[in-house]
């Protein structure tokens, strides 16, 4: 196994997996503790609006990734705050602005697109080394801002009540929280890709949850998990020669699901 470090590329996924695990499992915490799951997903599906600018402007993707998955999340955040339209109402047609935004820049681009499906589905062997500096930024944005607002952001989630009666503007910390998932997505992208980031997003956190309610150590946790899974499926995809991204969620979803059968049987053999 350790012979495929000899190549650049399979350097470059390791070092891609454990960066996309740190802010997956900070910010993919907050997700499940705070249940915006179908938001987090609302957001990666608009995103693709960004994809289609950079391709577009003639630049790479990932930088009109960045700007146009913030916007995302700051106009679900508002929409779903300040309007009579029903959250996951707003979340759906947001959802959909940002997919036909993205197929229609996308055809307006001269040539073709000849890295498209590594967004939608991920391809994390493709990762470039310019990639890596980005997600190694946008990982140091993330915990420097968690770290900052760790007190607001768990009064957020737990007691929204306690959190305005103690002076914190909800509405701007919540749309705050929501631009850290976007920058979580933007991580998540050339992973796993846009139609799985969710479950790279909420299953590591989801299982940690389970073995601890303390929010700092579900995020060990979480990072752990995220990284395990995501360098186990990714040896796996190597080995077998089968898509890295889909490799990765069904490692995650085998143990997740052991997990869950486990424990359903376990009290059973305890009393049999």
């Amino acid at each position: 196994m350790l012979e495929i470090l000899q190549y650049g590329f399979m350097r470059n996924a390791i070092m891609a997996a454990i960066l996309a695990s740190i802010a997956c499992g900070i910010i993919g915490v907050y997700v499940v503790v705070k249940k915006v799951a179908s938001l987090s997903g609302g957001i990666s599906h608009a995103s693709f609006g960004g994809i289609g600018l950079g391709y577009y402007l003639g630049v790479n993707p990932m930088y009109g990734l960045v700007p146009f998955s913030l916007l995302s999340a700051i106009a679900m955040g508002i929409t779903s705050k300040r309007t009579k339209v029903a959250e996951d109402t707003a979340i759906g047609i947001l959802w959909s602005l940002g997919m036909a935004i993205g197929i229609i820049l996308i055809y307006l681009t001269p040539g073709y697109a000849p890295d498209l499906m590594t967004y939608l589905f991920g391809n994390i062997l493709t990762v470039p080394l310019s990639d890596i500096y980005l997600m190694l930024a946008l990982d140091a944005v993330i915990i420097l801002v968690v770290y900052a607002y760790y007190k607001e952001f768990m009064s957020l989630c737990f007691d929204e009540e306690f959190a305005t009666v103690a002076g914190i503007n909800v509405e701007r910390l919540y749309l705050l929280l929501l631009c850290l998932i976007a920058l979580t997505i933007v991580l998540l992208i050339k992973v796993v890709g846009i139609i799985l980031i969710i479950a790279l997003l909420t299953m590591p956190a989801s299982l940690s949850s389970h073995y601890t309610k303390n929010l700092r150590k579900m995020m060990y946790m979480s990072m752990f998990l995220g990284a395990l899974f995501s360098i186990t499926g990714l040896a796996l995809s190597y080995i077998y020669d089968v898509p890295s991204g889909a490799t990765i969620i069904l490692v995650m979803s085998a143990v997740y699901l052991l997990h869950f059968v486990y424990h359903a049987v376990r009290p059973r053999i305890v009393r049999a």
